[in-house]
């Protein structure tokens, strides 16, 4: 039977990359067996991070938009107003969730999520992520730290794309990005968000 403490949910709003990055490593570092585990739906003003695997190659013009190395897996992606962010702060010891456990209900949220609003998406073991016949909608970058997971989603609901013309995202060259806005759904993050949470709650909870 799971024992661990109620999840806590927090909607922190529009906040910096870099802040959060901090708030993140701060909370996994002090976190007890007794913490709660947390998950947090945001938003980032533009930037574009770069995972520990990330070959500075990908990043084919920055411009004006801030650059920011990250602690998580994964290659360069984009984060800006109008993605959903989702930072997953998990025991996974305690939840019974190895790294592709977390992985596969992480994306199987997102493909719930999106067919609810008649969009049909699917995973690649290839290339972690969510995508929509050849065009990635969502990403995921995952840290592990003492057994505990931080860093998680992210999918572009109704954003500016141009940025991701910038770089090869996640290390693929031409690699096509879509939307949820654009595919027939809604184009607020929250909105996305309030539907995705009680997904996360039960594939991540069910083991």
């Amino acid at each position: 039977m799971k024992t661990s403490p109620e999840t806590v949910i927090r909607r922190p709003g529009l906040i910096d990359y870099a802040r959060t990055l901090k708030d993140m490593r701060e909370f996994t570092e002090q976190r007890s067996e007794n913490s709660a585990d947390e998950i947090w739906f945001l938003e980032h003003p533009g930037v574009f991070t770069l995972g520990m695997n990330a070959d500075r190659s990908h990043l084919l013009a920055a411009g004006d938009i801030p650059v920011i190395e990250a602690d998580r897996g994964g290659h360069v992606t984009y984060h800006g107003p109008g993605q959903l962010v989702v930072y997953t702060l998990m025991d996974l010891g305690r939840n019974n969730l190895g790294i592709r456990k977390l992985v596969e209900a992480l994306e199987t949220a997102i493909i719930h999520t999106l067919a609810n609003y008649g969009i049909l998406a699917h995973g690649r073991r290839d290339a972690p992520g969510v995508y929509v016949g050849e065009a990635k909608i969502a990403s995921l970058g995952l840290r592990i730290r003492k057994k505990c997971s931080y860093h998680g989603l992210a999918i572009n609901v109704g954003m500016d794309l141009e940025p991701f013309s910038r770089i090869n995202p996640c290390g693929f060259a031409d690699l096509a990005v879509t939307q949820v806005s654009d595919l027939g759904g809604p184009d607020n993050p929250m909105r996305v968000a309030d539907d995705l949470c009680p997904e996360l709650m039960e594939t991540l909870f069910q083991y």
